[in-house]
């Protein structure tokens, strides 16, 4: 069987498994586990708190610092009220595309480097190769979170990591993270006609949201030299605000859903470094003189590190050798790189099929795609072993 037929029967299998975000991945993990396993892999599973939530983490070759990680995530969105012209988790081979749930948006790249441990583990490695699959990445890369620490942990530091995002093979050497936050006001209902008796959460949250857009404009000068994103500043935008029950009544809660998108970690700590303060030194202090017990309370929904560009980087040069590809690009949408480069590897993220067709009815890989990642990786397993 070649590496291409072991990838699409892996991808086969890796659909079948509904592993939607608010569901169990550890079926799946057991399944990945057992084929690493079987080959001889050191497999590590790092299980949540809940205990129904799993990463995977394996390694081939030498149990040594300097390996190279093949990262993906196991989770995929809800297929339901989707309108799919047939079960989305049973791969349906049509028209030189591989249908089903999961298929680009990330699985298809799970298959890929999976394909490829068997080739790995009859060789002699001069570095190791690791496999890193997680849960949670698309409700907040949790399970990339829990795994960067459980690595910070055990002190063992890979170099480089390949993250298999779908970009239609294209190299992505940086993205913005995104960081979504819930911000709750918890003030002092009372009669519309006696505001000053009352602390109404909506004023409060409408002067926060007030600090949040000052703060949108500060982002704006704070631009790196050279910025290839579009827009080239981190951007901050309010999404939702609710609260209060009546015209008459004065609001005593209400909430402020919004979003930071960093291209820098710095402006990351400046915007909530900045709102921090002014909630505790400004606003709290006002709401409590009239109701001792106001509250201001902000809640992080997700918070995905982006991937900054470096002049250094070895997997980007890595995957440029392998593919012939000259540059590299940035792009909006975020992934797990970030947490990765946080260990101080360098990052790139490279996978096959499309982002435009992930989230959507009828998510396809096109066979193309899916055999131009295992000619990469095969190129790349080739070139590690110790002659």
């Amino acid at each position: 069987m070649t590496s291409f037929e072991r990838t699409v029967d892996i991808l086969g299998d890796l659909i079948a498994f509904p592993t939607v975000s608010a569901d169990s991945n550890l079926e799946l993990i057991a399944y990945l586990a057992n084929r690493l396993g079987d080959v001889g892999a050191h497999v590590q599973v790092m299980t949540d708190e809940s205990g129904h939530k799993a990463n995977l983490f394996a390694t081939i070759g030498p149990e040594t610092d300097g390996g190279i990680v093949f990262s993906g995530h196991s989770d995929v969105v809800p297929a339901e009220e989707q309108g799919w012209s047939a079960d989305p988790f049973e791969m349906v081979a049509r028209d030189g595309n591989f249908y089903g749930r999961g298929t680009c948006d990330m699985k298809g790249f799970i298959a890929a480097a999976m394909a490829m441990a068997p080739r790995l583990a009859e060789v002699r490695l001069r570095r190791p190769v690791h496999f890193a699959f997680t849960y949670d990445e698309e409700v907040g890369c949790l399970g990339a979170q829990h795994l960067v620490r459980e690595l910070a942990q055990t002190g063992l530091r890979p170099a480089t990591a390949i993250i298999g995002e779908p970009t239609m093979m294209r190299i992505i050497e940086g993205h913005k993270g995104c960081c979504e936050y819930t911000t709750r006001f918890h003030g002092l209902e009372g009669h519309g006609s006696a505001p000053d008796r009352g602390v109404s959460a909506v004023e409060y949250a409408a002067r926060y949201i007030m600090r949040l857009l000052e703060l949108r404009e500060d982002l704006k000068p704070r631009a790196p030299a050279g910025s290839r994103f579009d827009p080239p500043w981190s951007t901050l935008q309010v999404g939702r605000i609710h609260g209060g029950v009546a015209h008459n009544v004065i609001a005593g809660d209400a909430e402020v859903e919004w979003e930071l998108r960093p291209v820098q970690a710095s402006d990351k700590s400046y915007v909530t470094e900045e709102i921090a303060r002014y909630a505790n030194e400004v606003l709290l202090p006002a709401m409590r003189a009239v109701h001792p017990e106001a509250t201001i309370a902000t809640e992080v929904i997700g918070d995905v590190q982006g991937l900054e560009p470096a002049t250094e980087n070895e997997a980007r040069d890595i995957i440029q050798r392998l593919t012939g590809q000259n540059g590299a690009d940035v792009v909006a949408f975020g992934t797990e790189a970030g947490l990765f480069q946080s260990l101080g590897m360098s990052a790139v993220v490279c996978g096959p099929g499309s982002i435009e067709q992930a989230h959507r009815a009828d998510e396809f890989v096109s066979a193309d795609q899916l055999r131009q990642c295992v000619d990469m990786l095969e190129k790349l397993c080739d070139g590690l072993v110790e002659h």
